[in-house]
């Protein structure tokens, strides 16, 4: 029903930025809210960040307040993750996902997931 494509995802040193894009394809994005999350191999899907539907609330996973920020722009089905300060230890595969209903859950249900976009961070 809904399709999220990640971008945004790369190669970049310690101590850089990057911004990660997650486009949805859906008529009621906006109904939606959406998270962030990584995966790095060998360890458990970490919850990042996410953000309510109307953009209100945000959440951080621990220690993820600072470093990484989420917005999003429901006029163009998108929701982004600033990442700054990068350490070798973020490097993940980087998931988006939305969830239904009218509370925010990070623990769930999420309904739809992403591909992933790599993310690298050298030393």
């Amino acid at each position: 029903q809904v399709q999220l494509v990640e971008s945004g995802g790369g190669l970049v040193q310690a101590g850089g930025s990057l911004t990660l894009s997650c486009v949805a394809t859906t008529r009621i994005f906006s109904t939606y809210h959406m998270g962030w999350f990584r995966q790095a191999p060998g360890k458990e899907r970490e919850f990042v960040v996410g953000i309510t539907s109307s953009g209100g609330t945000v959440y951080h996973g621990d220690s993820m307040e600072g470093r990484f920020t989420v917005s999003r722009d429901n006029a163009k089905n998108t929701v982004y993750l600033q990442m700054s300060s990068l350490k070798p230890e973020d490097t993940a595969i980087y998931y988006c996902a939305a969830q239904g209903g009218i509370v925010f859950r990070a623990r769930g249900p999420w309904s739809y997931w992403g591909q992933g976009t790599q993310v690298t961070v050298s030393s």
